[in-house]
């Protein structure tokens, strides 16, 4: 097996993912991949280092996806559909744990970019900190705040909404829930 076809098996779930989170839409994804692997084929062996693929392969999806964005005239808003969440989501053995990772990832798809990026990159990918930093181009202390505000923001919204709260939250006497820190 060749050297490429090698990173592409090693890499392809992972960076398909990553391009469902940002673009929102399982097609746009595969492009933004698939464009990904050739400017690999076309500049990759210009790479000295190459343990750092990955973190490159994550960069240039990313920096692809903001040209794209840049180009387009306006950002469609588009919800995830089942199917794509079906195709992110890990498979659950607990019908409960699966529905609010569902949920999960429905708002991480209505989230903001800014957010989104970072937060699916840590919790869906894996990357370290300074990973994240490399791949999108910004400091270490942004990615730890934007990691911070976008859970914040994620767990208001499990919360907000009863019927999306997790059940055993549900289960809980409402008493139970107003409690004081002291």
């Amino acid at each position: 097996m060749s050297e490429f076809a090698e990173l592409v098996d090693a890499h392809y779930q992972a960076l398909f993912r990553f391009g469902v989170s940002l673009t929102r839409d399982a097609d746009r994804a595969a492009d933004l991949v698939q464009e990904t692997f050739c400017i690999w084929a076309a500049k990759g062996g210009q790479l000295r280092d190459r343990s750092k693929a990955k973190t490159w392969l994550f960069t240039t999806l990313h920096r692809e996806f903001l040209g794209q964005r840049r180009r387009a005239e306006r950002f469609p808003e588009e919800n995830l559909d089942e199917g794509t969440v079906a195709a992110v989501a890990a498979p659950e053995d607990d019908a409960d744990r699966q529905m609010d990772g569902q949920r999960a990832l429905e708002l991480l798809g209505a989230l903001d970019e800014m957010y989104r990026a970072p937060v699916s990159l840590f919790y869906l990918q894996q990357h370290s900190y300074k990973e994240i930093a490399e791949i999108l181009d910004i400091p270490i202390g942004t990615v730890m705040s934007r990691l911070s505000r976008g859970k914040e923001i994620l767990r208001r919204q499990m919360t907000a909404d009863p019927s999306s709260a997790p059940k055993n939250i549900l289960q809980l006497e409402p008493e139970a829930l107003h409690y004081r820190r002291g």
